[in-house]
């Protein structure tokens, strides 16, 4: 038995997204609806999975256009395989920089050094969080 197909609003509220949203997708590439119900798109309940996809690389600051290269590389694509392990190498840096964020604002809520910002290991996290563009030592260069 098949799956019954997903009116646009109940995707748009299974997923979070705004029917705008969708339609933007579509006119994108990104999805495809299965047809129509009167005037109403319909979609496949897999839609939902890959809208998860969607709005994940999205969180992660993958521009739309990009997504949609993704969505349709083949094991011969050596190019955006490249760019796939590049963006990769760079969610690490930033998922390094986050992680000791979070550290630091952790012993920033519990640290009794008044002012915190003037604690020396509060410091040494923060300055440990900037990104390599402030140069070394950490904010603008600080240290």
């Amino acid at each position: 038995m098949t799956e019954p197909l997903l009116d646009i609003s109940e995707v748009a509220r299974s997923s979070g997204l705004a029917p705008s949203a969708l339609r933007f997708y579509e006119r994108k590439g990104l999805i495809a609806p299965a047809g129509r119900n009167g005037l109403r798109r319909t979609y496949h309940p897999d839609v939902l999975a890959r809208l998860a996809l969607i709005t994940c690389a999205r969180s992660a600051g993958l521009p739309v256009a990009e997504i949609g290269r993704f969505l349709a590389t083949q094991p011969t694509d050596p190019d955006l395989r490249t760019r796939m392990a590049a963006r990769a190498r760079d969610l690490d840096e930033q998922l390094g920089r986050l992680t000791r964020l979070r550290d630091s604002l952790r012993h920033a809520a519990v640290c009794d050094h008044e002012p915190v910002v003037d604690c020396p290991e509060f410091k040494r996290a923060i300055g440990n969080v900037a990104s390599p563009a402030f140069g070394p030592g950490g904010l603008a260069g600080a240290g």
